[in-house]
């Protein structure tokens, strides 16, 4: 009996893989059941349903789209990142594409179960709007206090873990929601996509909790100047227009300061203490890396720049990227999506909203596993 093939749109597959940065031979180097992608694109023959499910799921689309006799008029989401040209935008790999249409589709989803509006009274990038040329310290400071967290408090946590929860709880006060991902990539440590009414960041779970810390007050400051950004620890081949060179220095120096304000900082120094030493000391106190100190103790001129950049790279040849296989796949899923939107989800379906099949959804899993999620977010099992 011949197997039945999928009457696909050969144009919507095009944009379909375009869209995600594939090559005709990437994508069909991806699983030998896509070795015959660019006869599909060409029509000269057709997918089975099958092999369309896996397209669709690699695509980070809804099979239905294939079936359009056109591509959709959805607006590009590049279209967002006012600090990255579209040179520097085509150099983004598929890996990392396909996470921004995911977190998309996490802000859409946001919206819907908040009937489009974004339920916190205080809204950090509706009150604050950061300027190239301001003084980074007193919008630090701005900032600090409208999130609502003081240094004393900050100074009392117990580790980069600890520190991580409170500040992406303290976001989601001021309606900024943060998601994680393993992003697979040691380039990307994360993203944020700009929206006036829900804005989010989205966090690389394999760094360092000190790095994701770093990462959600430089994407913050994206969102404070009114842009998406993507935070990229490797060099575009097109480098930035000045201009976007610039805002991505600012986000970098508002997250330092921030974190670590000067006044602070200074006053807590040891000046005549080894630079390392005093890196590693205060990085535990202030929960941020030793390579954030030690910036900051080099702009003060207490250690010499290649002693620096020294330091720094035998630090980074130590660092190894968080283990992101194993582990138990209920407690991942609670830590990429957070609990404060797992439960929003749920109270949605508690109201009748929606039903469970939009629940698995909204929150990206599979209908089978909902209940034991409910049961880890909601503590009825241990």
């Amino acid at each position: 009996m011949p197997v039945e093939r999928m009457p696909i749109s050969p144009e919507v597959l095009t944009w379909a893989r375009e869209r995600l940065g594939y090559s005709q031979e990437a994508l069909a180097a991806k699983r030998k059941d896509f070795r015959k992608v660019a006869e599909w694109e060409r029509g000269k023959s057709r997918p089975t349903y099958r092999q369309l499910e896996k397209l669709a799921k690699d695509l980070w689309l809804p099979v239905a789209v294939f079936f359009l006799p056109e591509p959709p008029d959805w607006p590009p989401i590049e279209e967002t990142f006012r600090t990255l040209g579209s040179e520097q935008f085509d150099e983004v790999p598929p890996s990392i594409r396909k996470l921004l249409y995911k977190a998309r589709a996490f802000q859409v989803g946001l919206s819907e179960l908040n009937d489009g509006r974004n339920p916190p009274r205080a809204q950090i990038i509706r009150d604050i709007k950061l300027d190239i040329d301001e003084e980074l310290s007193i919008a630090a400071k701005r900032a600090r206090n409208y999130i609502g967290i003081s240094l004393e408090r900050q100074l009392n946590w117990n580790s980069a873990e600890e520190a991580l929860k409170h500040w992406r709880s303290a976001l989601f006060k001021v309606g900024v929601t943060v998601f994680k991902d393993a992003f697979k990539t040691d380039d990307y440590s994360g993203f944020s996509l700009y929206d006036d009414e829900f804005p989010i960041i989205y966090v690389n779970n394999s760094n360092a909790k000190t790095r994701q810390i770093f990462t959600l007050f430089h994407e913050l400051a994206h969102l404070l100047f009114h842009t998406s950004g993507v935070d990229s620890d490797s060099a575009f081949l097109n480098p930035l227009p000045e201009e976007y060179s610039r805002i991505e220095m600012r986000c970098n120096a508002f997250a330092g300061v921030f974190l670590v304000p000067d006044e602070a900082f200074d006053r807590i120094l040891i000046r005549d203490e080894d630079p390392v030493t005093e890196a590693a000391r205060l990085s535990a106190m202030f929960c941020v890396s030793r390579e954030v100190i030690l910036r900051k103790i080099l702009d003060r001129q207490f250690i010499s720049s290649p002693e620096y950049r020294k330091t720094v790279a035998t630090w980074r040849s130590e660092t190894r990227p968080a283990s992101t296989g194993g582990g138990n796949y209920f407690r991942t899923q609670i830590a990429y999506l957070g609990e404060e939107y797992i439960e929003l989800a749920f109270r949605r379906l508690e109201e009748n909203v929606i039903d469970e099949e939009e629940l698995a959804d909204y929150l990206a899993v599979a209908p089978k596993n909902l209940d034991r999620l409910e049961d880890l977010v909601f503590g009825t099992r241990s």
